[in-house]
């Protein structure tokens, strides 16, 4: 075998194994592997290639993740490890403890982990806009909801905030409503079985209401929030600290994931396909709603976020910007 072939062989053998990587990156909230590098062998050769653990949730405000997790696969230096889970405790559990490296993640709930101790760092947005107040079609205007049974993700969430501001704007309390805390998945169902009168959640799941005839849209999020701050990238600093260089790769790549969802919709949605379930007349809608340009966390919208997490009774004390942000993976 000539010199030409056996480079040709090499190359073959290295492809073969980069999808073999990418296939099997994605893994569930029973993942065994442990954070750390990755040795596998490359046309005969020992490359370290770090592993990153990232968890998640099946939800639109995750997109970049998905799609920066397969578009590196391209490029494999750093390997992106997804884990999904199907609650914020249960991914809030493991990013405490260190079982991943970082999470994309509703940012209150990030900034509740930082005032107790828990050394974590936001480095992007996980999304722009893109929440929804949805309500059942007998629902004509907000005080109708009055005495009504209206379902949150969690009380420590933009979406709580979302709810707060609108029944403010609409001489209403929070003491009006029987507030209560659903999973993402159950509340579509909910809303359409008469269980609950309206809901504000994570994307797709807005969408799927209003696709199945089952809700209206009372209010888009920039209409209540301008510059509303909902997910995020959340990273331990730990791993930071001790892998700089894979760390501004890894948010590196998820900006620039954020930018190819915008000019590349046909791919976004395949991708977006592998990691929600859902179907061809939901995506779209809940694609409308949402952008992912422009992923740097502000110091003057975390300073709007702090604000009305204080004046709705979410967290007395947030986090400083400087404490709590790290500007600098963006290259900020």
């Amino acid at each position: 075998m000539n010199k030409a072939k056996t480079a040709a062989k090499g190359l073959a053998i290295c492809a073969a194994l980069a999808l073999t990587i990418g296939l099997t990156a994605c893994a569930d909230g029973n993942s065994n592997a442990t954070p750390g590098s990755q040795t596998s062998a490359q046309a005969g050769e020992q490359t370290e290639k770090k592993v990153v653990k990232i968890s998640y949730l099946p939800i639109t405000h995750g997109l970049p993740l998905f799609v920066e997790s397969e578009l590196q696969k391209q490029n494999p230096d750093i390997q992106i490890e997804l884990v999904k889970y199907g609650s914020w405790p249960e991914l809030m559990d493991a990013l405490n403890t260190g079982r991943v490296d970082g999470a994309s993640v509703l940012i209150e709930l990030a900034m509740k982990a930082k005032t107790q101790g828990i050394d974590l760092k936001a480095v992007a947005l996980g999304h722009r806009d893109g929440n929804v107040v949805v309500a059942s079609q007998s629902i004509q205007q907000v005080s109708d909801l009055k005495g009504k049974t209206f379902a949150i993700p969690h009380r420590q969430s933009s979406h709580y905030i979302l709810l707060c501001q609108m029944l403010q704007e609409n001489d209403l309390s929070i003491d009006d409503l029987n507030v209560v805390e659903l999973g993402p998945t159950e509340m579509p169902a909910a809303l359409a079985q008469g269980q609950i009168d309206g809901y504000c959640v994570a994307e797709p799941f807005g969408a799927k209401a209003v696709s199945l005839n089952v809700g209206k849209v009372l209010y888009e999020s920039p209409e209540l929030w301008n510059d509303s701050i909902c997910c995020a990238l959340v990273l331990n600093n730990t791993f930071i600290q001790k892998n700089p260089g894979a760390a501004k790769e890894l948010v590196s790549q998820y900006a620039e994931a954020g930018a190819y969802i915008g000019q590349h919709s046909q791919e976004t949605d395949a991708i977006a396909k592998e990691y929600l379930n859902v179907d061809d007349s939901v995506l779209p809608l809940s694609m409308k709603w949402i952008s992912y340009d422009q992923l740097a966390i502000t110091p003057e919208a975390y300073a709007d976020l702090t604000n009305k997490m204080k004046t709705f009774q979410i967290l007395e004390n947030p986090p400083s910007y400087e404490d709590f942000v790290d500007a600098s993976l963006l290259g900020q």
